[in-house]
């Protein structure tokens, strides 16, 4: 089917670029051993300190989210160590298969893929470790595969009254940059981060932000490593360059969206996700289907996941979609496939382009037989209205 106007991306990432970064990434590459990719290097380096909300550094690698995992993993621990992960979805299983792999004994805390992390049974668990088996706790901040959002302060007073030395490492892949995440205040030792969500670009970039007791493990672990070495990466990152080849063009679509991201100013950032967010739950609910999070404590403001009723294929869902209005939906991962589909709503995006997703997704509902109840949209856009105002449909305002 011949389709006009643009494609609606509304997976949970890669997010759609903006039109300043793409034509920032449209320049010759540049030599990156002279002044002037210096100056670039250390705007990027430095920028991504204020994303991250930590005055230690940013060491951003040309890979993607996977790479960043394996980074943490290499630089902090030893074969044979023991970890504590939680089970919050298909990212978190994804990232125990990174660590087994490198020989790490995960200690895989279950879940049932609606609820994050468990502080109470994190603090039950470290107590009981008196000889301080455990290295390092492992937690997804923002389950891209259920809308579930871990809450990592409180990951963190659990580690701290358990009075347990154990690293606190956080992979942040869908969340920085579209919901609050403190790197320093938070206690992180290293959180894990990729360049295709929140910050706006392609796929191609991956990061970590280290605490300074991060830095310190490198010194006693014993993982192979060249490619992921921080201690490599640091010496020249001083100077703003890099010891192998770095992606040029990605960095200066980076400076882009670091400047697009100051001048809205984070706040405003986090506050309009979580505005789309509360508005796509809204019409979840109209339409009467089921969210996949449980606990609005942890709700998503990146994407929602919905469960399409008994009976019916969120797969088929999402082809008739694609079909019909030319707009991709995230799908359903693992356990959830065929039972659920995402919606991503990051990144850059605004009211108008969530109304347009929401009546994709309505149009869609109704074309493919799955049984909702009218009205999702009109719910979304009365939770996006200004405070005071009420909007009605064109059939009540008659």
């Amino acid at each position: 089917m011949l389709h006009t106007g643009r494609h609606f991306l509304q997976i949970p990432g890669p997010t759609n670029v903006p039109d300043r970064v793409l034509r920032a990434m449209d320049e010759p590459v540049m030599d990156h051993r002279s002044a002037e990719f210096a100056a670039l290097g250390t705007e990027v380096l430095q920028g991504l300190r204020g994303i991250f909300q930590t005055a230690q550094p940013v060491i951003m690698y040309p890979a993607s989210g996977t790479g960043a995992w394996e980074a943490a993993i290499v630089n902090t621990l030893s074969p044979g160590d023991e970890v504590l992960l939680f089970e919050t979805g298909h990212f978190s299983t994804l990232w125990r298969q990174v660590a087994e792999k490198f020989g790490v004994k995960v200690n895989y805390v279950p879940g049932n893929w609606r609820r994050g992390a468990s502080a109470a049974e994190l603090e039950a668990r470290l107590t009981a470790d008196r000889g301080h088996a455990i290295k390092a706790v492992m937690a997804v901040h923002n389950e891209t595969s259920t809308g579930v959002t871990s809450r990592i302060p409180d990951l963190r007073r659990a580690i701290d009254s358990a009075r347990h030395p154990a690293l606190l490492l956080v992979d942040t892949i869908s969340s920085l940059g579209s919901i609050d995440y403190r790197h320093d205040e938070w206690g992180v030792d290293v959180t894990v981060a990729g360049s295709q969500k929140g910050l706006m670009l392609p796929p191609g970039m991956s990061f970590n932000a280290i605490s300074e007791k991060a830095l310190a493990a490198t010194a006693k672990a014993r993982m192979p490593r060249a490619y992921w070495d921080w201690q490599e990466m640091l010496k020249p990152n001083r100077s703003g360059f890099f010891p192998y080849t770095p992606p040029t063009n990605l960095m200066y679509g980076l400076r882009e969206a670091l400047r697009m991201l100051q001048e809205e100013g984070l706040p405003n950032v986090f506050r309009r996700h979580d505005r789309h967010a509360e508005a796509t739950r809204a019409a979840v609910r109209a339409w009467g289907l089921e969210i996949v999070c449980e606990d609005p404590r942890e709700y998503s403001s990146s994407l929602t996941a919905v469960f399409v009723p008994e009976g019916s294929d969120a797969d088929k869902l999402r082809a008739v979609i694609l079909e019909n209005f030319d707009m991709s939906l995230g799908a359903g991962l693992s356990k959830l496939a065929g039972k659920v589909f995402r919606i991503g709503h990051l990144g850059s995006f605004n009211d108008l382009m969530l109304a347009g997703t929401l009546c994709g997704v309505e149009m869609g509902l109704r074309l493919a037989g799955v049984p909702f109840k009218e009205g999702g949209v009109l719910a979304a856009l009365q939770s996006m209205a200004p405070a005071g105002q009420k909007v009605e449909s064109a059939v009540t305002s008659k």
